[in-house]
C-alpha cells in the first residue's frame, strides 16, 4: 500500500520546478503569489504545479487564489524517507558483507605471501 502512496509523490517530484517549490516551502509557508514571483510564468502555471504537489499529498493550501498560503506536509516526506532508509540500510549491509569478504581475501593473500617468503629464506 505504501507504494501506491509513493508513486504520485515521486511523479510530482520528477519536475524540477516542483522540486524547487518544495525546497522553498521547506523554509516556511508562502502564498501562491510569493511562490510565483521568481518564475517567468503566470501565477496560474505555478498554481497548476502546486495542484500536482497537493494531489500527491506534499502540500496543502488554505483558501483560494494567489493569496492562499501553501504549507508543506512533513508526514508525506516521512513516508518517503522511511522507504528510502529501508533500501539504504540493505545496501549498507551488502557493502559490509563485501568489505568482510575482501578483508578475508586480503588476510589470506598476506598469509600466503608470508608462507612463501619463509620457505624461500
Amino acid at each position: 500500500m505504501a507504494a501506491d502512496l509513493l508513486s504520485p509523490v515521486f511523479a510530482a517530484l520528477a519536475d524540477p520546478t516542483r522540486r524547487d517549490l518544495v525546497a522553498r516551502l521547506s523554509l516556511g509557508d508562502a502564498s501562491v503569489g510569493e511562490l510565483a514571483k521568481p518564475y517567468d510564468v503566470s501565477v496560474q502555471a505555478v498554481s497548476k504545479h502546486l495542484k500536482v504537489l497537493e494531489q500527491a499529498g506534499l502540500v496543502t493550501r488554505t483558501g483560494p487564489g494567489h493569496r492562499s498560503q501553501v504549507h508543506l506536509r512533513i508526514e508525506t516526506f516521512d513516508l518517503v524517507t522511511d522507504w528510502l532508509e529501508r533500501y539504504r540500510r540493505q545496501a549498507e549491509a551488502r557493502y559490509r558483507r563485501l568489505d568482510a569478504v575482501l578483508a578475508a581475501m586480503d588476510d589470506a593473500e598476506t598469509a600466503s605471501s608470508q608462507s612463501t617468503e619463509e620457505r624461500t629464506s
